[in-house]
């Protein structure tokens, strides 16, 4: 018997509910293997990120080749990674091994609205890394970041989900939660087939959104590991993600923007009040 599996390459949250954490969580979750190559060791909590300590480029490589050279994987997640130097770095590390599942989530910025990303780094990341991976997974502010292009309602979203493909190579998911509508209508622009996919959810009324990113992105690039096919692996880490922010805000851990349930779908007790 054989696990599937998914490589994250990002940077770790010790507060547990973004990054490299919530990204074992989700893909375990899943029903995939995860495996991880740390990118930066992140002081942060529910309220904010106080330092971030770049793990040595080198130390990165060799952590991307003792997985992909032993483990193997069926999926790369891409998450934190804050130089050009790295982005770079990553990008050799994992070309040889021609892994197609790749999902990048561009991660600029915190829940908290702490910078995560050096300027000099965002050029890199558009002309060298998005355009060899599968999917990419931006938030508004994000996608604003990387097309130049303003978001200010609903209908925006296509045409900067299309822009954002690098010529149609690229598939990209729009989060629509940044908007301020009842109804989150995410937009996935699936550059396979060129066609548009919209899923929409009800707002939850919560601040439990730490790591929303990492998770979807990780739960995504699981669901492509099991060999399904674009759209069904968006409509099912878009399913799961609902759900655990659903879950999760019946609970409260820290004094910030606690974590959704990874676990929602495993955990059978009710939370207590206390």
């Amino acid at each position: 018997m054989n696990y599937k599996r998914v490589l994250s390459i990002a940077g770790s949250d010790p507060s547990g509910g973004a990054g490299i954490q919530a990204d074992l969580k989700a893909i375990s979750a899943c029903g995939c293997f995860a495996t991880t190559a740390i990118t930066a060791i992140v002081d942060e909590n529910t309220v904010g990120v106080y330092g971030v300590h770049p793990v040595p480029i080198d130390f990165v490589k060799g952590q991307i080749k003792s997985v992909l050279e032993d483990v193997g994987t069926d999926a790369i997640k891409i998450g934190m990674l804050h130089s050009s130097e790295l982005i770079r770095a990553v990008k050799e590390s994992i070309l040889p091994h021609q892994v197609n599942n790749i999902v990048l989530d561009p991660v600029m910025v915190a829940t908290s609205g702490d910078k995560l990303l050096q300027d000099e780094a965002i050029a890199t990341l558009q002309q060298e890394l998005i355009p060899m991976v599968r999917v990419i997974t931006p938030n508004i502010p994000e996608a604003e970041i990387l097309s130049g292009l303003k978001i200010n309602q609903q209908a925006d979203l296509k045409k900067v989900a299309k822009a954002l493909s690098c010529q149609q190579t690229v598939s990209v998911l729009l989060k629509a939660g940044h908007l301020t509508d009842d109804e989150l209508i995410d937009v996935f622009y699936n550059a396979e087939t060129d066609e548009f996919l919209e899923l929409s959810s009800k707002r939850i009324n919560t601040r439990n959104t730490h790591g929303t990113g990492c998770t979807f992105s990780s739960a995504l690039a699981a669901f492509l590991a099991k060999q399904e096919s674009l759209n069904d692996a968006v409509t099912h880490a878009k399913q799961y993600i609902n759900q655990a922010i659903e879950k999760g805000a019946a609970y409260q851990i820290g004094k910030g923007n606690g974590p959704v349930h990874h676990f929602h779908n495993l955990w059978k007790e009710e939370p207590q009040l206390v």
